[in-house]
């Protein structure tokens, strides 16, 4: 038996949701990064931006009139950290259209 046979396996992650309605997805997720950015790098690839904090993951994704929000992280504590980044910097820059962040969190099979 090797060593990565005796490994545990890594903690399954909690995950939350967010879908966001706006009539300006691109507008807002482009501020979200850059004003996010600054502290942690987001990398672009095909209408999605992802940064890794720690041992944690966000992702803002473009859909059709609509900005999905995504947290992923080991503990509820990481995920309360995430959302809270994500969810109250996108409400305040959509203040005037009324932007409402509502988080749908998916826990693991344990948890």
């Amino acid at each position: 038996m090797t060593t990565s046979d005796t490994a545990p396996s890594p903690a399954p992650a909690l995950t939350s949701r967010a879908d966001v309605a706006t009539e300006a997805p691109e507008r807002y997720a482009k501020q979200l990064v850059s004003h996010l950015g600054r502290k942690v790098a987001f990398v672009e690839h095909h209408g999605t931006w992802t940064a890794h904090v720690a041992d944690s993951v966000a992702r803002i994704a473009l859909g059709d009139g609509v900005l999905v929000l995504q947290a992923e992280a080991p503990d509820l504590g990481g995920l309360a950290r995430l959302e809270h980044a994500l969810g109250d910097h996108l409400e305040r820059f959509g203040r005037r259209s009324e932007l409402t962040v509502r988080w749908h969190r998916t826990t693991a099979p344990d948890a």
